[in-house]
This record gives C-alpha cells, structure tokens and sequence, in this order.
C-alpha cells in the first residue's frame, strides 16, 4: 500500500490572507514586534540619554554596543533553555528582568557611576526577551501547511527591517518632546507589552519542544551543515554592519546628512518588499538552491553601488540588495530546520540570529576602521555577500537535500477494518495526539507528546492492537487457522519484495532479533517505498533530494526502529531519521 492508494487534501490556500486570517497569526507577530522594537530603540536611547546628560559620545557608543553584544551572545543559552522548558519559564523572567534594568537607568541617572550604568546595560542586554527564535519555533504549531508557512515566516523576515527604521525615529522623537528618561521609560514599557501578548497567547502557552531520546533539549545539535551555515550567514550580515557605515560616509562625502539614514531605510523597505513578492507564489528549486540563488544576487545587488553613485541614484539602488535579506534568512532557518534535531530547534534558530548579529558588528567595525577609504567602503558589503555565497556554494552537500516549500501533498488518514484505526491532529510535523481506535471499538484520544517523535507511531498501533481500559479483561477469541494461513502467505509474498528491494537498493542487513530481522525488513520496505511515492512521485522533491535520504535510510540498521515506525506516513521519514538515535545506526555501511 502506498500513499497513492489514498486520496489527499487539498492544501489550504497560500495567500496573505488566509495566513493573517489563521488563529494566532496576527497577535504573534504583532506581540513580536513589538517586543522586538527595542532593539531599535534602546541604541538611540542610550546615546541621547548619555549625551543629553553631559556624558561623552564614545561612552554612549561603548553601552549600546555593549548591549547589542550581551543580548546576541546570550540568545544560544536562552534558545537551548526554551528547548528544555517552553517559552513561559524563560521569556517571562527575562522580560521582567530586562524591563526592569531599562526603567531603572533614569532612576540612575546619565551622570551615575559609569561602573553602575555599564553594568546595568549588560545585564539588561544579556536578558533580552528571545522573541525572534521563540516565534520560529511556534510557526509549525500555528501554522501546520508548509504553503501557508512560507508565507508567513518571510512575512516575519521582512517586516523586520521595519524595527530599525520605526525604532531610531520613536526613540529620537520621544527624546526631543519628552526627554531620553521617557524614551527609555517607554523603551521598557514596549518590550514589555510585546513579550506578554506573545506568552499569553495560547501556541506560547502550551508550545512543547519535541523530545528526542525521552528528553526536551537532547540530540546532538552542531554539525558540519550547521556550522557552514552559520558562518555564510555571518558573512551576510557582515554586509548589513558595512553597509550602516557605508551609508555614513556617503552622507559626509556629499555633506547630507539624512543619507546616512536614508540609505538603510531603503536596504530594509527593499527586505521587506522582497518579502512580500517572494511569499506570493512558490519558486523553483529546493530551499538549499533558493538560499544559494538568492545570495548571489545579494551580491549582485551591491556591485552598481562600488560606483559610488550620486545621491538619489545610491537611495534607488539600495532598495536592490534589499529585496534578497528577506529570501536568504527565510531559507537560512527552513535549511536549520532540516539541519538541527527536532528537539533543540530553537537554540538552532537563535545560534543562525547571533551569528548574522556577530557578522554585522564585524562589518560595522572592520567598516569604521576603514572609514577613510571610500572605495574599498562600498566594496565591504559585496565582500561580505561574497563570502557568504563561497561559503554556501562549497557547503551545498552538506545542507541537506533541502525540499520545494508549499507543494507537499500530505494524505488523508483512513480508517483500515482489518486494523486498528489511528488518526492524529498534530501541530508539528509528526503528530502529538493520536485517536486510537481499540480493539473492542472503543475511540480513546492519547497524547503522545512525551515519546520521542520516531516511537509515537509504534506506540499508537500497539494501543490500538489492545482493548481499552474497560474493557481489557473482555475475551476475545483467536485467529482463525483460515486467516493464520492467508497472514503467512500475505507476509511471504511481501518479505520476497522486501528482500528483493533491498538488493536492488543496496541497502544493509538489519541488526537485531533473529524473529525481528524479517518483520524489520518488511516495515522498513513498506515505510520507504511510501515515502518515495510521497516525496518524489507525487510529490516535489527529485531525484538528488532522494538520494541524499537515501544515504541516511542506509544508517539506520535496527530492526526493531523500522518496526515502530511501521505505521508512520511516509513524508514523516526525514523527521523520523533526523529522531534516530546512535543505538539505531551501524558502526559502518559496508555498501557505501
């Protein structure tokens, strides 16, 4: 049986407005933002606060480095405790802590112990809110259709660079009407409003990591297509800090001033329009090919700027560059999510954020030292996009096969009268709640959220092989010799195929029991075999994309894993691999 022989949904549609529409969708983002506008704000408002009270501009530029510094190196750590105990235990403490350094500085005063302010500005950075790598985390759970996903989450990406132009203007503007202690006051205030809508809502409320090895936050997290991932976006964002310096000298050479807010104000309407033209329809090619496409015409973007046009002709141009940031993060973190354990994908999310964060503060430094040589300015940010698109190009192997976002056909749970029946309403990729239909006919919704991902299934079928608890101690009667005979035939004919397959495939001996070698050999023919009509024949992905999980199907050689996952659906098998542990790999594949 393959997943040919069911008929499939259809997917909902894709559009701006069935994603706003969705439950949840505008609160989190709405919350986000604006829990995320004081990171825009807090520089601003620190370096008038500072000067506004006689202090000097290079103490003011050393606390909102600092800042920025602290909340980047610390979002890893609040990543990986989010990972292990939701959102709530984590976000809400930080908000607290971090609206709380924020409001006091007033009470401190700018001409306070510079000790003191420098030590209540780190802390307050080191306790930022992790909103962005929360909300990455939640859009599975709000938003289950990958279709509607991508939409949603370059929504997200774009609106962004909305942070920056909105933040610096609310920030000066509050300072200039009702001083820097307000600004920063109502700094506070915001981060704190934002970070509650999100926690209050319920996908922040009940959000549960998925477990691996029987624990929130375990697997192995750091591997060679995550590390290469990382530092290409780190060169990505080393264009972003260049291109700040960048558009202050352009702003000192031709003696406007506005320039040098101008020009990243158009960078970011650029990413956010990027956002809204790349979430309209779905592009070809699998996320690992639209990240590389998209980072070459990053770079590409910023060659007619090495020029150093007149004014209006660098404001237009800047928009350029800026409609691919949005592509290439939105990419970035759906390659992590092919790339991290399922279990530890937001500290995943928040090492990809710190690394574009630390290759931005590269890019403004390395730019500020070189402030004095125009031409080689202009010339950093297409640097920087170079190395990334190097970096991404050399690594493609390493990405993993990557997959057609919004064109998955996933199919519609039957019931079997020969079998238990199971369905599920899942807000992850492999579903949570399981209805279990037991033997004695009885329906029992369960919760499997506790079990790691690649043993629910298993699970849920031998539930459903069980009455249920009224009725376990009702007889049954056994099989009858006719139907014992037919099974025997039935799983012969079907372990004839499976030998067959694995010989044509190249696949290794399974591992383990000697009763549970052939049944292993079977489910892991049948669980396959469906996947590939899935993925490839009905679905999007080709034959390169196959071949890269075929590879990793050859790892896994316990017979007893194939076994539970015998009732899997087929477009779950690169999660479910992605679940194995060490116990269900060889120490080697002799075929490879």
């Amino acid at each position: 049986m393959t997943l040919a022989d069911h008929p499939t949904t259809t997917p909902p549609p894709a559009t701006y407005g069935a994603v706003l529409g969705s439950r949840h969708v505008v609160r989190l983002l709405g919350g986000t933002l604006t829990g995320r506008l004081p990171n825009g704000m807090v520089p601003v408002s620190l370096v008038l606060w500072i000067t506004g009270g006689g202090g000097s501009l290079a103490f003011a530029g050393l606390l909102a480095a600092l800042y920025g510094l602290a909340s980047g190196l610390s979002q890893p750590v609040k990543g990986r405790l989010m990972d292990r105990y939701g959102q709530t235990r984590v976000s809400a403490p930080a908000v607290l802590l971090n609206s709380g350094c924020l409001a006091a500085l007033p009470w401190i005063g700018a001409g306070g112990h510079p000790a003191v302010v420098t030590a209540v500005v780190g802390f307050a950075g080191l306790v930022t809110a992790p909103l962005e790598s929360g909300l990455r985390a939640l859009w599975p759970t709000v938003v289950p259709d990958l279709g509607q996903r991508r939409v949603v989450q370059a929504l997200d990406t774009g609106s962004q660079g909305l942070l920056y132009i909105a933040g610096p203007l609310l920030a000066s503007w509050l300072s200039t009407k009702h001083g820097p202690d307000t600004a920063l006051t109502a700094t506070a205030a915001l981060g704190l409003l934002g970070t509650v809508i999100v926690l209050t809502a319920a996908p922040s409320r009940t959000w549960r990591p998925a477990t691996a090895d029987g624990a929130a936050g375990s697997g192995r997290l750091i591997g060679a297509g995550l590390v290469l991932l990382c530092t290409a976006l780190a060169g990505t964002g080393f264009a972003l800090g260049a291109m700040t310096v960048w558009a202050a000298g352009m702003a000192t050479a031709h003696g406007l001033a506005m320039l040098s807010g101008v020009l990243p104000a158009a960078f970011s309407t650029g990413s956010f329009l990027g956002g809204l033209i790349y979430a309209r329809r779905t592009w070809p090619g699998t996320t690992t090919t639209q990240l590389i496409t998209t980072s070459a015409l990053f770079l590409f973007g910023w060659v007619p700027l090495l020029a150093q046009p007149e004014p209006r002709a660098a404001i237009a141009l800047a928009v350029v560059p800026g409609l691919f940031l949005t592509l290439i993060i939105t990419n970035g973190f759906h390659t992590v999510d092919s790339l991290a354990p399922a279990s530890r994908t937001t500290e995943a999310y928040a090492w990809l954020i710190l690394s574009v964060g630390t290759g931005q503060a590269a890019g403004t430094a390395l730019a500020g030292a070189l402030a004095e040589h125009p031409y080689v300015l202009a010339g950093l940010p297409a640097a920087g996009a170079a190395t990334s698109l190097t970096i991404l190009t050399l690594a493609r192997r390493k990405l993993g096969p990557g997959r057609r976002l919004g064109r998955h056909r996933r199919p519609r749970q039957t019931h079997n009268p020969n079998s238990a029946a199971l369905e599920g309403d899942s807000r992850m990729a492999v579903r949570t709640e399981w209805k279990i239909v037991h033997s004695c006919g009885h329906e029992i919704t369960r919760d499997l959220s506790d079990r790691p991902a690649d043993k629910r299934a298993g699970f849920a079928r031998w539930l459903g092989e069980r009455d249920c608890t009224d009725c376990w101690k009702a007889a049954r009667d056994s099989d009858t010799a006719a139907k014992e005979e037919w099974l025997a035939a039935k799983r012969a004919e079907e372990q004839q195929a499976a030998l067959a397959w694995a010989e044509q495939f190249d696949m290794p001996s399974l591992e383990g029991p000697e009763r549970a070698l052939a049944w292993g050999e079977r489910s892991r023919y049948q669980l396959v075999t469906t996947a590939y009509t899935a993925l490839v024949a009905e679905g999007s992905w080709d034959e390169a994309d196959w071949s890269a999980l075929e590879e990793r199907i050859r790892t896994v050689t316990r017979a007893g894993w194939w076994i539970d996952q015998r009732d899997a659906e087929g477009t779950d098998l690169p999660e479910l691999l992605d679940a194995a542990t060490a116990d269900d790999r060889g120490t080697e594949n002799p075929f490879r």
